[in-house]
């Protein structure tokens, strides 16, 4: 794979290099006001920073803009050292040296400045920063005069496999050609899915859809355009499909059986966002609450103590699901009570039903009822049945509106609630009766 390159020759080239640039006096010269110039500008950094970042924070902007404006503000160095510079260098231009050097140096640091101003629109910083340092390395190359000599030189290590020849450069346009086309994917599909969800005509299992199956296409397509841009040909994997096939369906069984799972969920409309449910069997108990967001892997349900449960979409399509607004928004609830045995039963019936049609979030369009459902020990036993549409505000809270609109209706007409009432006997044990003592005759001789 290296012989081609022949490493003696850059050796040469690079010694040559050192000590023509290097080892001199304008070198040493240029060296000094540089470092003058970082000197001053980690000393500007220093004393500038804390007051900027202050001054941005009491800002009433977006977090955002605060944001773009502190990493900006990181820049002060660089801006202050690339001034030193620009104002040093025609005092080393008069005394005779040369300013090569730190007009190159100046350059990689304005290079640095430009483009970390034009990657601030990334959000990601992780990708904003591998953004910026394969920018700048490329930059850098071509400022130091070396960037053909660099792509030659990765050029010349590799490999042919048959009538293809897969070099470092190859390999690196490969994953920079990937790293950009698949993050130009994530982006744009991101911003189809805000589209599409301001498509009123569309239901909202109908938009998460669509915006799944763009981004899963975007994304595969990003996949082939970049490993096709790389010079690879596709026919070079048909041997290995077989087995990579394989391996992928057991690595990313899961991950292959949520995606489609979701995709299953959202065509039939069995799950749909803004749907309140209660999924048994999470985290040992179970989770009742609204659909928020149904990804490609899990679906995001929020309980009322905003709790959020990251529920796999394969449980969906496994598990039993309880869906409370499948098809219509109508829930029934229903109160269990027991008043005594010495009050009317029918009336009992009549003042609940009054007493229930005026609590809030009852739905008036189905008449709360109350039935007689079995005679206790030491009560008379009735269950009420109501209707809401707003199940999502939850249920225990109108539950207990219900029963204290109950509470205060009975002690508005001495209605008694019993409750269980236990005797207890104690009972002493019987005294045994007395022995009787029987006398002994003493025997003579």
């Amino acid at each position: 794979m290296l012989e081609s390159i022949n490493i003696e020759k850059y050796q040469q080239l690079v010694q040559s290099w050192i000590l023509e640039h290097v080892v001199s006096v304008d070198t040493t010269v240029q060296s000094g006001l540089i470092l003058i110039a970082l000197a001053i500008g980690l000393v500007a950094r220093k004393a500038l920073m804390p007051r900027i970042n202050q001054s941005i924070d009491r800002l009433g902007a977006h977090y955002r803009t605060k944001s773009v404006l502190k990493n900006i503000s990181r820049l002060i160095m660089q801006i202050t050292a690339i001034t030193v510079i620009v104002l040093g260098t025609p005092i080393v231009a008069t005394l005779g040296y040369s300013i090569d050097f730190a007009n190159a140096v100046m350059g990689l640091f304005l290079a640095w400045v430009v483009i970390r101003l034009c990657v601030q629109f990334i959000e990601n910083s992780v990708v904003r920063n591998m953004f910026a340092l394969m920018i700048w390395t490329i930059a850098a190359l071509s400022i130091l005069g070396v960037l053909d000599q660099t792509t030659t030189t990765l050029d010349g290590i590799g490999m042919n496999i048959g009538e293809f020849r897969l070099s470092a450069l190859s390999i690196i346009k490969g994953i920079i050609a990937l790293f950009i086309l698949l993050y130009a994917a994530i982006f744009c599909s991101k911003l189809l899915e805000r589209r599409i969800e301001n498509i009123s005509s569309l239901t909202m299992s109908s938009r998460v859809l669509i915006s799944k199956i763009v981004r899963v296409t975007l994304i595969v397509v990003a996949l082939l355009i970049g490993i096709t841009s790389a010079g690879i040909d596709l026919s070079l994997f048909a041997v290995f499909s077989g087995a990579i096939g394989l391996g992928i369906g057991f690595g990313l069984q899961k991950g292959i059986s949520n995606l489609f799972s979701g995709m299953l969920l959202l065509m039939d409309k069995s799950i749909q966002p803004g749907d309140v449910i209660e999924l048994p069997g999470v985290s040992g108990e179970s989770a009742f609450g609204w659909v928020h967001h149904m990804g490609a892997r899990y679906t995001e349900i929020i309980t009322r103590d905003n709790k959020s449960y990251l529920v796999p979409n394969e449980d969906f399509i496994t598990q039993q699901v309880v869906n409370w607004s499948h098809g219509s928004t109508l829930i029934r609830v229903e109160v269990k009570f027991g008043v005594s045995y010495s009050s009317d039963p029918h009336e009992i019936k009549k003042m609940v039903v009054e007493a229930v049609k005026d609590v809030p979030r009852v739905c008036n369009d189905q008449t709360p009822v109350c039935h007689l459902k079995e005679f206790g020990d030491s009560s008379l036993n009735f269950v009420c049945r109501f209707w809401i549409k707003d199940a999502e505000k939850g249920i225990t809270n109108v539950r207990g509106d219900v029963m204290l609109a109950i509470w205060d209706v009975f002690k508005e007409n001495d209605i008694n609630i019993p409750f269980p009432h236990r005797e207890v006997f104690i009972h002493e044990p019987a005294k045994p009766a007395p022995k009787k003592k029987t006398a002994t005759k003493k025997k003579t001789s």
